[in-house]
């Protein structure tokens, strides 16, 4: 007999079965995740309501008490719902705090970082060849420090502090079970980064942080200038590395595919749209509260409860994709897709990603033609969360460089 709660435990061997089995379940689907009940948004156009509806606020204090009663303090989830930054501010709140940073990764603004993005990516592929013959982590030495350097740079993180604050990283996207180890993970990377920001309160520099610390007083108060930074840190660099480890697995899974890219018959862009569509790097993400009691999909959600919503599982729904939902068929026409949101809390940082991930492929494809998994793509092991989806390691042999 199904049980009225599914149990969400996501691990990483069976996270699409999972997430087929919450599309075929219906439209809102009560889940039980991390001990909190919650409805889960799994199929594309529930999503899709889900992330725009106005009477869904991520504004905790719209989550009954019930709800954060359960929740897990050392948890996933309770580290997403009970941040204090932009990430759940809504209304004029959301936008005082996001408007500094619209700013800062407008359009024009990324495509000026391109030479930069290209040039780092140029030295770790040159890094990459002079490793020894044998078995190479692409995840580690290539998908990790391309992204944490690209928002290193924008932030103005010294480079002298990037080691250690690029390991607190590493140990928090990729642990889980260890508790001491992820709460010292998480203290480490805040205390490097309040002292960088003391640094820049008594030198500021022509870069980010600078720039939101002469905000404080006028416009953002001093904890929310360290809340911004490291929110910034983190998902500037989290999302991106799972991207591109999994474009990059996905391109090794797809020969036929690889070719069209290589040859030019295809551009880098579709790939990386197909990657976020049916790998997105974010397999769920919570929370939205209902302010009222509504309806979506035909389903009663009261006033207090809370739904997560399934990017992983939104992006191979075939009642939006059809048959192609499980496959990787990049396409010269752009697939839509929900990886990065909807909305107003749609993803400051997509098109950062975006270009990174474009980057990152062709220079590597370029400079390994004989690229090759070292070891059966469908063993490899995940991250084991909730929230992201990735390998956690991504073994590769890269064959001779072409140039």
């Amino acid at each position: 007999m199904e049980p009225a709660h599914i149990v969400l435990d996501f691990r990483p061997e069976d996270v699409h079965s999972v997430n087929e089995r919450l599309r075929r379940a219906g439209t809102l689907v009560p889940v039980e995740v991390e001990g909190v009940r919650v409805w889960a948004a799994a199929r594309y156009a529930t999503l899709e309501a889900v992330l725009t509806h106005p009477d869904l606020s991520r504004d905790i204090r719209h989550w009954s008490r019930e709800g954060r009663r359960a929740l897990d303090p050392g948890g996933s989830i309770a580290q997403i719902v009970g941040d204090t930054s932009l990430v759940n501010a809504e209304g004029a709140e959301h936008r005082r705090l996001r408007g500094p940073l619209a700013r800062a990764f407008s359009p024009g603004r990324v495509r000026r970082l391109r030479p930069r993005i290209e040039a780092l990516t140029a030295e770790l592929v040159d890094r990459l060849a002079l490793l020894p013959p044998g078995p190479v982590d692409l995840r580690r030495e290539f998908a990790f420090p391309l992204p944490c350097d690209v928002i290193a740079d924008l932030l103005g993180v010294p480079p002298g502090r990037r080691p250690e604050l690029y390991e607190h990283g590493r140990v928090t996207s990729t642990t889980r079970d260890d508790r001491r180890r992820l709460a010292g993970a998480r203290a480490g990377r805040r205390a490097v980064l309040a002292e960088i920001v003391a640094e820049r309160r008594r030198g500021p520099g022509d870069d980010l942080i600078s720039e939101l610390v002469a905000l404080e007083g006028d416009g953002l108060g001093p904890g929310e200038v360290l809340d911004t930074i490291e929110v910034l840190f983190v998902a500037g660099h989290v999302t991106t590395v799972n991207l591109i480890t999994n474009a990059v697995r996905a391109l090794l899974d797809s020969p036929s595919q690889l070719r069209l890219l290589r040859s030019g018959d295809l551009p880098w862009e579709a790939a990386v749209e197909e990657s976020l569509r049916l790998h997105s790097p974010i397999g769920v993400f919570p929370m939205r509260y209902a302010v009222r009691d509504l309806r979506i999909d035909g389903v009663r959600v009261r006033k207090g409860e809370a739904v997560l919503a399934c990017y992983a599982a939104a992006g191979r729904d075939p009642g939006r994709y059809g048959e192609r939902a499980a496959r990787f068929e990049p396409s010269g026409q752009a697939t839509p897709h929900l990886s990065f949101g909807l909305g107003h809390h749609y993803c400051l940082g997509a098109p950062l990603a975006r270009l990174q991930t474009e980057v990152a492929l062709d220079a590597l494809f370029e400079a390994f033609p004989d690229l090759a998994p070292a070891e059966p793509l469908d063993r490899l092991g995940g991250l084991n969360t909730v929230i992201a989806v990735s390998a956690r390691t991504l073994p590769v042999l890269l064959g001779r460089r072409a140039r």
